[in-house]
This record gives structure tokens, sequence and C-alpha cells, in this order.
């Protein structure tokens, strides 16, 4: 059994504009991966929480956030375009669990929001509920679109809610980020942007990974890799040579995947977060696009390939923030010229949080290794690019110590054989150079 209660708020903000360049980027994944992207989760609540006090945070968030009260208006032609509310009503859904496990039931309404395709010109792009067991709240669950945020506007928003800030919101929302992105500033910053993707489009190998796919029925797979000998090597590397995790990662990864790969330059569309950029650091919205890195590694000392990559993903994140309409139609020009082979749907993501350096003995690293574990857990047909990898630390998902690797692959393109050496051959080429 189940009630919604209404939920009024009213906040800061409102408009139509286009999209702004981050929400343009999300979307055209939306399109291309024919989903909403859900995010969220159910998690418990405290002893003595109150439906009230699920209403006020709903209340605060919707209040607080324009992204949140962000609708879509769709035209014949072209991406939809933007309409921030300055007020509304919200549902809040209340679920009886019955004698059922309140957990049981949270978990089957986060499944119900996230498989029920959502309707972005009618709905507020947010779905939330309380799960309660004889009159007492259990559970909340919530289940958000990509298009609120992205990972770094999820752990603003996490944490401003928890203390339930009241100053201002910090930076440029999507409506006054459409205004810079039409300047003559942001004009120029579009069309070194592009012309940099135009010159590397037009230099890197066509392909990803030399040679077939391997056609397999569920046609996309995902492997996933725990290794506590991988997170040991790359902080051991991080003392060692003084230099940022991610960019000592990204050299692992582009070393190994020209190896395993048999392509090189490796080339891969990096997420720049454009957290960096300035009014975009504390922004609860899209602001994350992706940068085409080559990187020309293969054969190289790891010092020398370091150098390189740090070199290398510096200019490409430069780069990450554009007019994506714009480099759709010289991405056209490319491929006429170059032919449909041209594969420019590989992906890295390095999601993890700032790592401390420490120094491991080579036999503490090596005694790590039989520790790893693999496996395909997911494989679906759900459209997905043809690889897309990511990197996380442990924290993510209540673990410590350890580093999680797992790539998405179309087995169309990418044999499951090359994608598996893929992840073993990232964490052997960091734990040899570690134990050097």
């Amino acid at each position: 059994m189940s009630r919604v209660i209404p939920v009024d708020f009213a906040g800061e903000g409102e408009g139509e504009d286009v999209l702004s360049w981050g929400q343009r980027e999300i979307w055209q994944a939306f399109v291309e991966q024919e989903t909403w992207m859900p995010i969220g989760g159910t998690v418990p609540l405290p002893a003595g929480h109150t439906l009230d006090e699920s209403v006020e945070r709903l209340r605060y968030l919707m209040s607080r956030y324009q992204s949140m009260r962000t609708k879509l208006v769709f035209e014949e032609d072209g991406p939809p375009r933007q309409v921030v509310h300055g007020a509304g009503t919200i549902g809040l859904e209340v679920v009886d669990a019955g004698e059922a496990d309140p957990a049981e039931v949270g978990r089957a309404v986060q499944q119900r929001y996230a498989e029920t395709p959502l309707d972005f010109e009618a709905e507020w792009p947010v779905r939330m509920a309380v799960i309660e067991r004889h009159g007492t709240p259990t559970h909340l669950v919530a289940i958000m679109s990509h298009f609120v945020m992205d990972g770094h506007g999820s752990v603003v928003m996490l944490a401003e809610s928890e203390r339930h800030e009241t100053a201002p919101v910090d930076g440029l929302q999507a409506l006054e980020q459409v205004q810079w992105q039409r300047s003559a500033a942001g004009q120029r910053q579009s069309a070194a942007a592009i012309r940099h993707w135009e010159s590397t489009m037009r230099a890197i190998p066509l392909r990803r990974f030399a040679g077939a796919g391997d056609p397999q029925q569920p046609r996309y797979w995902r492997g996933e890799l725990t290794s506590v000998a991988l997170d040991l090597a790359l902080r051991t590397l991080g003392a060692r040579t003084q230099v940022d995790a991610n960019a000592i990662m990204l050299t692992v990864y582009a070393v190994t995947m020209a190896r395993v790969g048999g392509v090189n330059p490796v080339a891969t569309r990096l997420i720049t977060s454009n957290r960096f950029r300035p009014g975009l650091a504390a922004v609860v919205g899209p602001v994350s696009q992706t940068s085409l890195c080559s990187l020309d590694v293969a054969g190289l000392p790891f010092a020398e390939a370091l150098d390189r990559v740090r070199r290398a993903a510096l200019t490409a994140h430069k780069y990450g923030y554009y007019d994506r309409a714009r480099l759709e139609e010289v991405k056209a020009e490319v491929f006429r010229d170059r032919g449909p082979e041209l594969d420019l749907d590989c992906f890295y993501n390095d999601r993890r949080g700032p790592a401390r350096p420490e120094r491991f003995s080579p036999a503490e690293i090596r005694a790590a290794l039989p520790q790893t574990e693999f496996g395909w857990p997911v494989k679906r047909d759900e459209v997905y690019p043809r690889t897309f990898f990511n990197v996380d630390d442990g924290t993510l998902f209540g673990t410590t110590g350890r580093i999680l690797l797992h790539i998405e692959i179309d087995t169309h393109f990418v044999p499951p054989a090359a994608a598996e050496a893929l992840l073993f051959g990232i964490e052997e080429t960091a734990v040899n150079e570690a134990t050097a």
C-alpha cells in the first residue's frame, strides 16, 4: 500500500533557454544509450526520523537547486530546451512495508523508479519515497536523473543537505552558464576546443583495439576487477614520483592499452569535470564533458610515458568545454573524410578522490596479488559505448584499501578476452613498475 504527499516548494531563479554545454553533453548520452541514467539508491533512516523530516528534506532540495526544478520542452528538430521553474509541487510517495522486510521493499521501489521511463517534459527529475513499517519511517529511496547533477555535483548536494546549508547557492547556474557560453569569451573557448578535437580526430588511429570483436549474446558486458595490490602499487608510485594519482593511473592504463590493444597512440575520451573553471566548482548540475586525448606511449620507459601523459591530459582537459552542437558538425566532416570505421566511442573515467602516497615494499605489494578478484557481473542488451573504462576506490562501495576497475564493452567490437587482459594487464603494469 502507498500514498503520495504533495510537497510544495519555491526557489530562486526561473526562465527558459537552450541547454547548457554540460546539459547537452548528458542529453546526448541519454539519446545514444537510450536511458535517462537514473542514479541514487535506498538508505536506512536513523531511529526517530519522522515523515515530516523527509517532507522538509525534499522541499529543501527542490527549493535550493535549480537543476531539481528543471523540465524540458521538446521541439521538432534539435535538442530540447530547459525550463527552470520558480515554484511547484512534487509528490513524496509513502510505502507501507506491512510485514515485509522494509529494506527489500525499498529496493523494489528503487527498481521500479529506475526502470520506469522519465517524462522530462511533465515530471520533475527526481523520485523519492519513504518506506514505513507500522507507521515508522525506516528507509528513504531517492532516484534522480543524471541531468540533475554529475559526480562532483552529487558530493556538493549531499554535503549541503546534510548541514542544511542556507547560504545562497554557489556558482553559475545552468541559465547563467548559457549566457556566458554565448559571450565572446565562451565562443573563443569553444572554438579552440573544437580545433583541438578536429586535429586529434584526424591524427589518431581508426581503431582502439586491433583485430575483430567477439560477438556475444547478450551483446554488452561489464567486467570488474578489484585489487589490493593495484592500490598499494599506485600509492607507491605516487610516493616515488610525487605525481598526481590520476596521472599515474592514466599512464598505467595507456601503457597497458597500447600493449594489449595493439594500437598506438592510445586515444580515449577523458571525462573532464570542468570544476576548475570559474563559477563551476560547486554547481549542482551537469558541467562535465568529454575531451579527446591521444597518448603516444608504446615502448617508453615509465617516467617518460608519465611525463607525456601528464602533458597530453592537461591539454585535453583544457579543451574539454565546448558547444556540442558545433562539435557534431565537425565530427561529421571528419567522418566523411576518414570513413565510418573511425572509432571515437572509447571513454576513460577516474572517479577516485585524492589518494595518500605511501611506499610499500615489493614483498607487500606482491603478497596482495592473490586477493585480486575478477568477474563479468553484468551482461545486457541495453545500448552502451563500445568501451567505457572506470576507476574507483573502495570508499564508493563501502570498502577501503582496494581499487575497482570496471570496463563496459560492446562485444561486437571488443572481445571479452581482450578486455579481461586489459584489466589484469593494468594491475601487472603497476605492480611491476612499483616493485622494480
